[in-house]
């Protein structure tokens, strides 16, 4: 299981300048606005330290990772709804991510064009987070006539939910959403969001913002209000740029200079992965390791099926054992006359960090 993270933010901000980074991947990057017309799309293996301890162990011949995709949109500008600048019409490329990423800028250095002539992160935040609200009122408009002729020819069940949606739709999110607020702020029940899923909200997906700051505050704690109680990963796109072209060695006597744990992309990855409620399993052997990412509180056979349909169909039991009790033992012969291998069946729920085995019928 992969998954997608769309990136937006104004003009400027350092939205390409960061995917370049993320993605090693070269792009059209230059000072001025709407530089990036279509969107970039690259897709970014998922850094797994337990997974490459588990290769060595294992001598595998292939080490596979999981993987994200990143879909790096035009800059927006304020009245993109109404059409300014290039309009929201590139909205729709991010409607099927899982997460999206706000770049904002609240750096000072160099001689980077604001697309508003002033660096106001609170300012900048909320213009986006509008864009994309009214992106998603024109959905609700764009729906509910039709919503309102499947009425008149409805029947039973269908009648029923059509209804539901519409009153929904109707009452309470429009509402909201004329005034700004995004549909993961709003009270919606489990039976709402089931309702509203296929209308792919971009307001309703879980939303990450990165502060793009001074390369010299990087270490700097930085207070914005606004962003309170929201999920912030302050990052440099300048050090993420100088960190791409470096050898993983090199990268990582960087950061130690820099007094920096982790590179931006590991907590983007790392915030993603809380966001979307997302862990990961790992399998290992002679021809391949290789970790497999899955939802929180998956089951066991329910894992299987994420490796092929038929683990799932046949599922017997697993053999579970944590990663690092398995690179401790020194081998999985080891680890079993330990006794640190454990047999589950099919209600076991899956950990981050599992080394799994299982068993299945044809």
């Amino acid at each position: 299981m992969s998954f997608s993270i769309g990136i937006v933010g104004l003009p400027n901000v350092g939205k390409s300048t960061l995917f370049k980074a993320l993605t090693k991947k070269q792009i059209d990057i230059a000072n001025y606005p709407f530089c990036t017309i279509e969107p970039n799309k690259g897709i970014v293996l998922v850094p797994d330290e337990r997974l490459e301890k588990l290769s060595s162990l294992s001598s595998s011949e292939k080490t596979i990772h999981t993987t994200i995709e990143f879909v790096d949109i035009a800059g927006l500008v304020k009245g993109a709804h109404k059409g300014e600048g290039l309009g929201n019409k590139f909205l729709h490329n991010i409607r099927e991510v899982d997460a999206i990423c706000h770049v904002v800028r609240n750096f000072h250095t160099g001689n980077i064009i604001h697309v508003d002539g002033k660096v106001d992160p609170a300012h900048d935040v909320e213009v986006i987070d509008i864009e994309l609200a009214f992106a998603d009122l024109e959905t609700v408009d764009k729906h509910l006539p039709k919503l309102k002729d499947k009425l008149k020819s409805a029947k039973s069940k269908e009648e029923k939910d059509l209804r539901k949606i519409t009153e929904l739709l109707e009452t309470k999110i429009k509402p909201e959403l004329e005034n700004g607020t995004a549909l993961r702020k709003m009270d919606l029940t489990e039976e709402d969001q089931g309702l509203i899923k296929y209308l792919n909200f971009l307001t309703n997906k879980p939303m990450i913002y990165l502060l793009n700051i001074d390369e010299e505050k990087i270490n700097e704690q930085t207070d914005i209000p606004k962003l309170k109680d929201e999920v912030v990963v302050p990052i440099c796109a300048k050090v993420e740029a100088d960190l791409a072209d470096l050898s993983p060695e090199d990268a990582e006597e960087y950061l130690s200079e820099l007094g920096i744990k982790n590179s931006g992309l590991d907590n983007i990855i790392l915030e993603s992965y809380k966001l979307l409620n997302l862990i990961s399993f790992l399998t290992t052997g002679p021809k391949e390791s290789r970790a497999w990412t899955i939802t929180r509180g998956m089951k066991a056979p329910q894992a299987a099926g994420k490796i092929h349909g038929d683990f799932e169909r046949g599922f017997i039991a697993v053999e579970i054992i944590n990663w690092k009790d398995l690179v401790d033992a020194g081998s999985e012969v080891a680890a079993k006359e330990k006794g640190l291998i454990k047999l589950e069946g099919k209600e076991y729920v899956v950990q981050d960090g599992d080394s799994c085995n299982f068993r299945f019928s044809v």
